[in-house]
């Protein structure tokens, strides 16, 4: 695949792509903002692999994403107010084979590398118990973790079951899997623990040889560039391919872009987006969002402790205190992604200011943002 983007009619064509794809490549790493979705990407690759053969249903992905971390939830003891479990929902494959793999003994290790508690399932009840003390007969004391901890327990239940199918063993109950499918797994974590996650995760990729493939999706760019430079093996016959996937609200369809040796680059769509709504006139409130998200993370790169390091000083405002106090102000408060609110004109026109001093400072490929015509430049 060369840099030109790629567009797609829907997701099912994307998730056809994908294992063409991992034909010739063991691993695809897709980097895709929130909302635009990833996790119903991973769950029409998944259908892809199903087919039926003599009334018995067949599969090939074994899959984490939002659907996996439902299977897993809280009985609270709203009664007693004393034992919280977190449950197992029975009626999942994704549990075949339970409590004659032992599980705990397999996720217990894997946690102890993020975690400072311990847990018990209850292979009756099909209910996990967490503690970090017993009382005085020896029994566990029950706590209820954080959401991040319990994350990263499911996360911890998922790399087990992921080894059982890497180790490829005679008469496994995962030995059917051909794909894994990873969508965002680092929800609520801190960046160390991102940090933590994609490198055993990709430690855990480099040991399959190339049996079982791999996609990996993320919003997180942090994570994404520690699996991009644990994966990449430069030259010729490079596994990794890394991708930037898009979704086009104008027109409904979706595009794919290859990355090349630059993995990090959405802020340059981010920049498309805010071109394109200052050109139109269709400015919302929280494009000053974006726009300051953009500033500080230029301003970090380059070194600077503000964003106003990177808004253009005026003569009537030599400082950039002005324009620095109205992203400040427009970038917080109430206004939502959800529920968005158009502009004033007047804040429109220091948005288009801003975004375009901004833009003639630093410098990006001139054909990805054509001039605004004249009839948009005064909308």
């Amino acid at each position: 695949m060369n840099t030109a983007t790629n567009s797609f009619d829907n997701l099912g064509a994307i998730a056809t792509h994908l294992r063409e794809r991992l034909e010739t490549k063991k691993y695809i790493l897709l980097f895709a903002f929130n909302g635009t979705g990833k996790t119903r990407l991973s769950m029409a690759f998944k259908e892809l692999g199903k087919q039926v053969e003599s009334e018995e249903e067949t599969r090939d992905s074994l899959y984490f994403n939002a659907f996996t971390e439902d299977l897993f939830y809280w009985d609270n003891d709203l009664e007693n107010d004393a034992k919280r479990v977190l449950r197992l929902n029975r009626d999942s494959h994704f549990f075949d084979g339970l409590q004659e793999l032992e599980m705990e003994n397999r996720i217990g290790p894997l946690l102890a590398r993020y975690a400072d508690f311990d847990f018990l399932i209850d292979y009756e009840t099909w209910e996990i118990t967490f503690f970090r003390n017993k009382d005085a007969d020896g029994a566990p004391i029950p706590i209820k973790v954080s959401r991040g901890e319990e994350n990263i327990f499911v996360w911890c239940f998922f790399l087990a079951v992921a080894e059982l199918a890497v180790d490829q063993e005679e008469g496994s109950p995962y030995a059917w899997v051909k794909y894994l499918y990873i969508d965002d797994p680092i929800s609520s974590l801190d960046d160390n623990n991102a940090i933590a996650v994609a490198s055993h995760l990709a430690q855990l990729l480099k040991n399959t040889n190339g049996q079982i493939k791999a996609v990996i999706s993320t919003h997180h760019a942090l994570f994404f560039n520690v699996l991009w430079n644990e994966l990449n093996e430069r030259g010729k016959s490079n596994p990794l391919l890394p991708l930037f996937l898009s979704y086009k609200s104008d027109n409904g369809t979706y595009s794919i872009r290859y990355t090349n040796e630059t993995p990090f680059f959405h802020h340059v769509a981010l920049l498309e987006q805010l071109h394109k709504v200052a050109e139109s006139g269709e400015i919302y409130t929280y494009h000053f969002n974006i726009l300051r998200n953009i500033l500080e993370k230029t301003a970090t790169f380059h070194g600077f402790r503000n964003f106003s390091a990177c808004i253009k000083q005026d003569s009537d405002d030599p400082d950039g205190i002005l324009h620095a106090r109205l992203v400040n102000v427009l970038s917080h408060g109430n206004y939502s992604l959800y529920e968005p609110q158009e502009m004033l004109p007047e804040n429109k026109e220091y948005f288009r200011k801003i975004l375009r001093d901004f833009m003639n400072n630093y410098r990006f490929n001139p054909e990805l943002f054509p001039e605004p015509t004249q009839e948009s430049a005064n909308a």
